[in-house]
């Protein structure tokens, strides 16, 4: 009996060594197996400021912070007073020009027409009668009948009445040909002048009302209806969800075989660890604030960081700036 009890001791205490031994290995495998090393990004998206050219008061607004928004929809309405005032008075300004501009293409009116031909023909009968009366004094002078003074007069008074015909004439010929060349090129260059100032304070305008350039989420709004703003001065923020991306900032050893257009898979936990494909877009060196600066003695040398982006291959839903992005550092340039 006690044989079989030493045996059985025996056995257990191998087994014992045995379990000892197959644990400290597999600590020891564990602990000096390389370890896969995990590189982190964050999705990021384009951002676009929204600013007033020009000085005002706030109207109205028509989105808040979280509104999805499209390209061309109103965003806030800027009071303006003295850009409305400006709009009125080039607009009266054009009409004036216009008036000008058209008077001068259509010409004299058929009443100045008929006005002027009158005044002509009257003085044309006033020249033929002055001139048949030169004609009797000039006989009558020769004959002895009038002294030379008579005929003098005479002919002075027919001169006078054939010069009044010819501006009688050029009256009536000016009143149909209308406004010269010259006056027609005037009047069209002050109506130029007149629209294009219109149109300037037109744009002017058109700034009190701001839409959003592109689509996107209103992700800051810093105003409120009722305050006065000035030129420039930020007001809202959209970020276009519909174009985000990853940024990875990597010590430039990571890399190693890596190129713009090389695509990666990387889980993203925020969508439930979902597999994203990424194609990197651009590989660019950070400021010397990001360099590794190395600590050894001798053979060191300084490690820049590098900031990669990467867009996903195909449209994620649900997709936002902010979220992390985890992938092993393998493959990253497995592809």
């Amino acid at each position: 009996m006690s044989e079989e009890t030493g045996k059985s001791r025996s056995a257990s205490t191998v087994l014992l060594v045995l379990l000892v031994v197959v644990v400290l290995v597999g600590l020891a495998v564990w602990v000096f197996w390389p370890q896969p090393r995990y590189l982190e990004g964050q999705i990021e998206a384009d951002r676009v400021s929204i600013a007033s050219k020009y000085p005002g008061r706030i109207r109205a607004i028509h989105v808040r912070e979280g509104d999805a928004v499209k390209p061309g929809q109103l965003l806030v309405e800027i009071d303006s007073p003295e850009a409305d005032a400006k709009l009125a008075q080039v607009r009266a300004m054009v009409s004036g020009a216009t008036a000008l501009r058209d008077k001068a293409e259509a010409g004299a009116r058929s009443q100045d027409i008929a006005r002027a031909k009158a005044g002509w023909q009257a003085a044309l009968e006033e020249a033929r009668l002055a001139q048949t009366t030169a004609g009797r004094m000039e006989r009558l002078f020769r004959d002895g009948v009038i002294p030379q003074q008579r005929r003098d007069e005479a002919r002075t008074m027919a001169a006078a009445a054939a010069q009044k015909t010819a501006a009688a004439k050029a009256q009536y010929d000016e009143a149909l040909e209308g406004a010269r060349k010259e006056d027609k090129a005037a009047a069209s260059a002050q109506l130029g002048e007149a629209e294009g100032a219109r149109a300037e304070v037109e744009a002017v305008v058109a700034e009190t009302r701001l839409s959003a350039p592109v689509a996107g989420e209103i992700s800051t709004r810093v105003i409120e209806e009722g305050e006065v703003l000035g030129a420039g001065f930020p007001l809202l923020v959209i970020t276009r969800t519909d174009l985000p991306w990853v940024t990875l900032n990597l010590r430039e050893d990571f890399l190693q075989g890596l190129k713009v257009g090389q695509e990666f898979t990387a889980r993203v936990p925020a969508l439930g660890g979902r597999e994203v494909r990424f194609k990197v877009s651009l590989i660019a060196p950070l400021g010397d604030f990001a360099t590794w600066r190395s600590t050894r003695d001798l053979g060191s040398f300084d490690l820049r960081t590098f900031e990669v982006r990467a867009r996903p291959v195909e449209a994620v839903e649900g997709l936002r700036p902010g979220m992390r992005v985890v992938l092993p550092e393998t493959d990253l340039t497995a592809g």
